[in-house]
């Protein structure tokens, strides 16, 4: 095994801190990535809270590489509507004024710095929303003025969240994913330029929602080589054959077989995890590998439990010397 394998806890909200880091040492966890706001309260400034987190992730022999604000992050850029109530906690929901709504949502993933630095960690993983994910589909069209717009939006409301890790060493890894500024690798690029490759910024690597889209995923590794700052070990299947639903999801749930594409649980989808492991291993990636485990046809424990097994039997370590170093000597 080359690379810590830890548990995402958000998955596990229902759940205590002390009970989901239980279960993930029952699993053979090495680590967890917190979730934010269900096992980490970043509003929360006495040191002592911040030991006592650590202090339950001793007791069962676990250590903290990362922690994750997906739900508050999403909330930054995006075009406030009332789904947001069921993702956002009532401190930053608030009256849901949409640009209230806006400016908690930045400000906590400030707080979440520098609880990342209480914590000891260097890397928060999070979304950021988008004000033109809505425009993705080109039609009534959409002119480039209106997605540069978007572009600069995300640039204006995110530099001084960067800045702010800049100046904290801690670095900020968009999960580029479907509804954030970046979702495949041509999106993932221009969110860079729009920051100017900001030192905080780079990306939470997730194959998962790349290979659905007919991305080249493990070229998105190759690419953005100085920028994957973590990465997320899930899987995904898609039909080899026409469905009833398609690529967008028809407005069914997650899970429904009907659907052209599922996640499924690590080793079970479609994903080439050889090739990421061995791109992870060109890059100089060291790094944790996070089971974010998302399964709707599978028991979650019985999921968790196999793909920590599946993640360590896959992973390997770099070769530290060439096959024919030796030929001809």
């Amino acid at each position: 095994m080359a690379r810590a394998v830890t548990l995402y806890t958000l998955q596990w909200g229902d759940l205590s801190l002390e009970a989901a880091c239980e279960k993930a040492k029952s699993f053979g966890y090495d680590g967890v990535e917190l979730g934010i706001p269900v096992h980490v309260d970043v509003r929360q400034t006495d040191e002592a809270y911040y030991q006592g987190i650590l202090g339950v992730l001793k007791k069962y022999g676990l250590s903290l590489y990362a922690i994750s604000t997906h739900l508050i992050g999403q909330g930054v850029c995006d075009s406030i509507d009332i789904r947001h109530k069921e993702i956002q906690p009532p401190y930053i929901w608030g009256d849901g004024d949409p640009e209230g709504v806006r400016r908690r949502a930045a400000q906590s993933l400030i707080q979440t710095a520098h609880a990342a630095k209480a914590l000891g960690v260097n890397t928060v993983v999070g979304f950021t929303g988008s004000s033109i994910w809505p425009l993705l589909y080109s039609f009534p069209p959409v002119s480039e003025k209106m997605i540069a717009e978007g572009y600069a939006d995300f640039a204006r409301r995110f530099k001084p969240i960067l800045d702010e890790y800049l100046r904290l060493g801690i670095r900020y890894a968009l999960e580029v994913h479907p509804t954030e500024i970046a979702f495949d690798s041509y999106s993932a690029r221009r969110a860079l330029e729009a920051v100017e490759h900001h030192p905080a910024f780079g990306f939470n690597y997730d194959p998962s929602h790349l290979g659905y889209q007919g991305v080249d995923y493990v070229g998105f590794i190759h690419e953005f080589a100085d920028r994957i700052f973590h990465v997320h070990m899930k899987d995904v299947y898609w039909s080899d054959t026409p469905k009833r639903v398609g690529v967008f999801g028809g407005h069914v749930p997650f899970g429904d077989p009907q659907r052209y594409w599922n996640f499924r649980s690590v080793g079970r989808g479609k994903i080439n995890f050889e090739e990421i492991i061995r791109a992870l291993n060109a890059i100089g990636y060291a790094g944790p590998l996070s089971v974010e485990w998302e399964d709707s046809a599978m028991d979650r424990e019985l999921g968790a439990d196999e793909s920590c097994r599946f993640v360590k039997s896959v992973d390997f370590k770099p070769s530290a010397v060439a096959f024919d170093a030796n030929f001809g000597k």
